[in-house]
């Protein structure tokens, strides 16, 4: 039984120093990029569409009671963003949208919430800018069914 409270202890410690050193690498907006990773679009190519601030309503968060036992928060944590998409403007379906993206934007947001909603705080907090902005971009990529939008850029993430 001691071991098992020592163990709640030790994780909850782990829990919270990894909570900490998330927040100060979104306060500082830290992000990781991997070269040659994304197609090779120059920026002269690139267009950039900039959507409205984006407010989501995230999962909730399990929760680990006195007793051991695991419940779901009840408290509903939002994150609000800024995104931009990059679209390859040699691309062969650019013509299409070249200067009607705006008219998408409501499907568009439908699409990013689709997938942001699923995550919890801690997750956004660990893979918003890496995993899930490549999940966001392949559900945007979907929907257009073209890889035109070959980017997005995620800024001002705050969560509360």
């Amino acid at each position: 039984a001691l071991s098992a409270v020592m163990m709640i202890n030790v994780l909850s410690t782990n829990q919270k120093t990894a909570a900490l050193m998330d927040s100060i690498g979104a306060a500082m907006q830290l992000e990781m990029y991997q070269p040659g990773t994304g197609p090779d679009v120059a920026l002269s190519d690139t267009a950039t569409h900039i959507m409205d601030q984006m407010t989501i309503q995230l999962a909730f968060s399990d929760v680990v009671n006195e007793d051991g036992t695991v419940t779901k928060s009840q408290k509903p944590v939002y994150i609000v963003f800024d995104i931009s998409l990059l679209m390859d403007k040699n691309h062969e379906d650019y013509a299409q949208y070249e200067g009607t993206i705006g008219d998408y934007d409501s499907m568009i947001k439908d699409a990013i919430s689709a997938v942001v909603s699923n995550y919890t705080e801690e997750e956004c907090r660990a893979a918003f800018t890496t995993d899930i902005r490549n999940e966001i971009l392949t559900s945007i990529q979907n929907l257009f069914k073209s890889k035109c939008i070959y980017g997005i850029t995620l800024s001002n993430i705050k969560f509360g």
